[in-house]
């Protein structure tokens, strides 16, 4: 099995990082509305876009974890760690797997298709933007419609995968289920944004856990990036590439926390080309922002396509 990566810039953030919770806007929502209609915009969306489609964000409005997530580290050097994510995994993708493009994904597609934005880089892994009809979308942290075999290198569909943990594990979301009514709570409450959800122990000891069809071992993991792994250099690449290419770069719904997105933001001030974050909490990027709105994603999207008559 391969051994873990070296911690990327996408953990090198400390989880205890507070952002400010006192903000100021930079420019006015004209300001946005005069960059936009500019054309050339390349968005960088984060998960404050996917949080109206009932996808929660890790992060607190300053830049804490609400939860930590299981690292790379975790995952492939342990298989009861492997057993405890694909358990969570198999009752919580049930529901992120049916959240559904909200309007802050139209309003960007729309945006693109009137030519006002160009390629999309998301670091979401819901697939949202496609679902939207969003065309040149670079999935910077991966997508959960996949999974690959870290032994032997296979890639399978999650909707299949999913089906061969059904069949492995008879009965296990009624058990589930049970045990929730027994405690009282709702699992469509606990899904974290990487699509896992908390859950009992009794529970997780008695998953199977899915096999690679190829080779059999039990390294099958989804296909997205964990923390403590790096992102594939050439998706970084073409991410440098769009930037540099850019007339603006617009960021929507992210606190831009972790490096991974971050980097974008500072390359496109070191170039000299414009950056507008709308999203309500302060971010890491303010101080690179021509324009910085603290603002309800949602709301604003719908008054920029007014503004252009979309």
């Amino acid at each position: 099995m391969p051994q873990p990566t070296t911690p990327s810039a996408r953990t090198r953030l400390s989880t205890t990082r507070h952002l400010p919770l006192e903000v100021t806007d930079l420019g006015t929502f004209d300001d946005l509305v005069d960059l936009v209609s500019g054309g050339g915009v390349v968005v960088l969306s984060g998960a404050g876009l996917s949080t109206e489609s009932g996808i929660p964000d890790y992060r607190g409005p300053d830049g804490t974890r609400r939860v930590e997530p299981m690292t790379y580290g975790e995952f492939a050097g342990s298989g009861e760690a492997r057993r405890r994510y694909w358990a969570r995994s198999y009752i919580g993708w049930q529901r992120f797997n049916a959240a559904s493009p909200n309007r802050g994904h139209h309003h960007v597609t729309r945006l693109q298709q009137h030519g006002y934005v160009g390629p999309i880089i998301t670091q979401n892994v819901d697939g949202l933007h496609q679902a939207s009809g969003a065309e040149d979308v670079v999935e910077l942290h991966g997508s959960l419609d996949r999974a690959v075999c870290l032994t032997c290198g296979e890639v399978t569909s999650r909707i299949g995968l999913h089906e061969r943990m059904t069949e492995a594990n008879p009965g296990f979301m009624d058990r589930f289920a049970e045990a929730a009514a027994a405690v009282g709570s709702q699992w469509g409450e606990q899904v974290r944004p990487d699509g896992d959800i908390v859950l009992a122990d009794a529970l997780v000891e008695s998953f199977h856990t899915p096999r690679c069809l190829v080779c059999g071992n039990d390294t099958v993991k989804p296909d997205v990036v964990f923390f403590g792994e790096s992102v594939p250099k050439s998706v970084v690449e073409r991410c440098f590439e769009l930037v540099d290419t850019a007339g603006a770069v617009l960021v929507l719904g992210s606190s831009l926390s972790v490096m991974s997105g971050y980097r974008f933001v500072r390359r496109a001030h070191q170039r000299g080309i414009p950056v507008a974050i709308v999203t309500r909490s302060a971010t890491r990027g303010d101080a690179e922002a021509t324009i910085r709105l603290h603002r309800p994603l949602g709301d604003t999207l719908d008054r920029l396509a007014e503004a252009l008559h979309l």
